[in-house]
């Protein structure tokens, strides 16, 4: 058993615990004591008072004297003290009885905590998936609702279908105003090239009959000198004569 000494604090003084032994050696002494019957540092440990009263009826025993009285009184205070030295023991027996069972109930129930912790841990895990699982099926909720929400926003199946025809109709009636106009547009690039054509033609015919006019027109000039040419000619001729 450790010892402590303390000292009287003055103020403002801290107070410290010092031990005259070392935890080692505390717990030699504990097993000694223990194994002695030893309750306190102070008079004769009982085991030893023990040994002597059996040590002094041995004694008085193998005396060849006539001391029957003293062996009996001897005897006597043995046994007295057997008894003395045994009460701890039966008590010490029923500590380590009700130790044994209290340990053996700590044992069972520390099975049985650990078995419900595993129970619980298993139930932890279970809740863990169930928890993932109610996570994914909110969020697919959400989901829908978003999509509800926005099909509510939209209009309904028959003016939409409705509103396709109309769009249908328009698509079809511009598809034919285009097929129209193509072959509108088709037709006046045959009319703006025949007419090209024709336009050709007729600057070639003006342009024939203007090399035309103009070749008449110096021929006719050239007849007249021809003719003053002759007269001239036949003149000479006379006065030669």
């Amino acid at each position: 058993m450790s010892i402590k000494t303390r000292k009287v604090l003055g103020k403002g003084e801290t107070m410290a615990a010092h031990y005259a032994f070392g935890p080692q050696e505390d717990e030699i002494i504990i097993k000694h004591r223990l194994l002695t019957r030893t309750t306190t540092t102070r008079g004769e440990p009982p085991l030893k008072k023990l040994q002597k009263k059996f040590t002094a009826l041995v004694l008085e025993i193998e005396k060849d004297a006539d001391n029957y009285s003293d062996c009996e009184r001897l005897a006597k205070a043995f046994l007295q003290e057997v008894n003395t030295f045994e009460i701890p023991l039966l008590k010490s027996r029923a500590v380590i009885d009700a130790n044994v069972r209290e340990k053996e109930n700590f044992n069972e129930l520390q099975n049985e905590i650990n078995r419900k912790n595993a129970q619980v841990q298993v139930e932890i895990e279970d809740l863990k998936k169930l928890l993932e699982q109610s996570k994914i099926e909110r969020q697919h909720k959400e989901e829908c609702e978003a999509i509800r929400k926005l099909v509510a926003t939209q209009l309904p199946r028959s003016e939409t279908q409705k509103a396709i025809t109309e769009l249908e109709k328009e698509i079809a009636a511009l598809e034919a105003e285009n097929t129209s106009g193509s072959r509108l547009l088709e037709l006046r690039k045959k009319q703006f090239a025949l007419l090209l054509h024709v336009v050709d033609e007729l600057q070639a015919t003006i342009d024939e009959d203007q090399k035309s006019s103009a070749e008449e027109l110096r021929n006719s000039m050239e007849e007249p000198k021809g003719t003053a040419e002759d007269s001239n000619g036949a003149g000479d001729a006379m006065a030669v004569d």
